[in-house]
């Protein structure tokens, strides 16, 4: 399964410090879904000049890695007092080509 997870720092709830540890944590979890057979395709951020601080990985997870890697993501939510982590499957992929 492909997932898209999304944090953020729009309501200014964390420091600049404090968003760092938190995208560092958040990076270094979804890092380890590798060691276990997991791959990631993408890790996004957002410009440092930008109004918002944001980060998207694209990960694709043996099924059995899903529930592990959401405990441990929800692990990060209340160790950084945030409201959420944006968990987003992608259940279908479609590949487009150009016209023939």
């Amino acid at each position: 399964m492909i997932i898209y997870i999304s944090i953020g720092n729009s309501d200014d709830k964390l420091s600049q410090m404090e968003w760092g540890k938190f995208y560092r944590k958040v990076d270094l979890t979804i890092q380890g879904v590798r060691t276990a057979g997991g791959l990631i395709h993408g890790r996004w951020v957002s410009q440092s000049t930008d109004y918002w601080q944001n980060a998207c990985w694209c990960v694709e997870l043996p099924d059995h890695l899903g529930a592990r890697l959401r405990e441990e993501l929800r692990i990060r939510v209340a160790q950084f007092g945030q409201d959420s982590i944006a968990w987003a499957p992608a259940p279908e992929t479609l590949f487009l080509t150009p016209e023939p």
